[in-house]
């Protein structure tokens, strides 16, 4: 039997709780990043990274790796290879759990470890970007051997291609929605999509697209049924674009900027939890430092309150409710640069709001 062991412990803020789930050059791995973590029905939460062997690059041998918690984010298993395969790049992983059977389903990429993002643009490369999935139904003690999905979630004349990274959800309808992005052949123009599953996440097929200028992306569904895509945005601005679905994800309203978050041109983190609010996560800054989580209880339309959980260099992150009314935040964030660890931050919804 495998039994649980302790991360490393992180001196943190009154109200903050924080512990290293992976560090660089530990564990075999040069560097970890891309973190991915939620809750199944029954409460254990999986942490999911890229293993990447040997340094930082996006490109070169990565694994897609998994650490798992039995008792709310406290104690955790062994990091554990869940996909990998010898020559390639594979990540950007991208959970989501279906609440009436809490079978997950594990979206992510993969591509040929020898060739770059710019060759996967331009078309020079041998292969292209492909999309995969792989299922747990015993709370991810176990995983099917992960398919190949591209056929049915990646339209012709799209180059680059990423899941998530971070999370999908669930509507209140059953369907499965997963944020996704991806580049389009002759112009390297960034857009985001998303791909739905209206069978648990047996099959998957494409939903709408944002454009221009956008990429990596999270979702959620607001109080009256709506959806909101919040994106990584290339115009310059500094600030996070937003867009809407009335139709469960089938097409989506043209971007609009939301003014109070800034961000670095980087990935972010946004969840629902139970009670209605939102929470967003990412480096409030112009450059990757400052990971900062804020709260609105209005679906979005203000942010009022924030609390910084790391103030030097950090970038991707992903939010999860745990248990006892306690929210995860694994971020990347490190001393010197933001790539060092991947560490996981407690705290209570109610210790958001208390912040200035």
């Amino acid at each position: 039997m495998m039994l649980p062991i302790l991360a490393s412990v992180v001196a943190a803020a009154p109200g903050l709780a924080e512990q290293d789930l992976w560090v660089g050059g530990a564990g075999g791995y040069h560097t970890y990043r891309i973190p991915a973590i939620i809750t199944t029905p029954r409460g254990v939460v999986l942490a999911f990274c890229e293993g990447r062997v040997r340094g930082r690059s996006d490109s070169g041998e990565i694994h897609l790796l998994m650490r798992r918690s039995l008792d709310g984010g406290m104690a955790w298993e062994p990091s554990r290879v869940i996909s990998a395969a010898a020559g390639y790049t594979t990540g950007n992983p991208c959970p989501v759990v279906d609440r009436d059977s809490g079978t997950v389903t594990l979206l992510l990429t993969r591509n040929l470890a020898s060739e770059t993002e710019s060759e996967i643009l331009s078309g020079t490369s041998e292969e292209t970007r492909s999309v995969w999935m792989t299922r747990s139904e015993d709370d991810g003690a176990t995983w099917t051997e992960p398919a190949d999905i591209t056929a049915t979630t990646k339209a012709p004349g799209w180059t680059w291609y990423a899941t998530g990274p971070g999370v999908g959800i669930q509507a209140g309808s059953g369907r499965l929605i997963v944020p996704c992005d991806h580049a389009l052949a002759g112009s390297n123009l960034y857009e985001s999509h998303v791909i739905i599953s209206d069978d648990g996440g047996l099959t998957w097929c494409l939903g709408g697209t944002v454009t221009p200028k956008v990429n990596e992306c999270q979702v959620v569904e607001l109080s009256g049924g709506r959806l909101m895509l919040n994106m990584r945005n290339y115009d310059g601005r500094h600030r996070r674009a937003v867009a809407l679905s009335d139709d469960g994800g089938l097409t989506w309203t043209r971007p609009l900027v939301d003014e109070a978050l800034v961000e670095p041109v980087c990935q972010a983190s946004l969840i629902r939890c139970a009670d209605g609010a939102l929470l967003f996560a990412n480096p409030a800054s112009q450059q990757r430092v400052r990971m900062t989580v804020r709260l609105s209880r209005d679906d979005g339309r203000t942010w009022p309150a924030k609390r910084v959980l790391h103030d030097g260099p950090s970038a991707y992150s992903c939010l999860t409710e745990l248990r006892d009314e306690t929210v995860g935040c694994l971020y990347e964030r490190g001393d010197r640069d933001p790539y060092e660890r991947l560490t996981l931050a407690r705290f209570t919804v109610g210790w958001i709001a208390d912040g200035a």
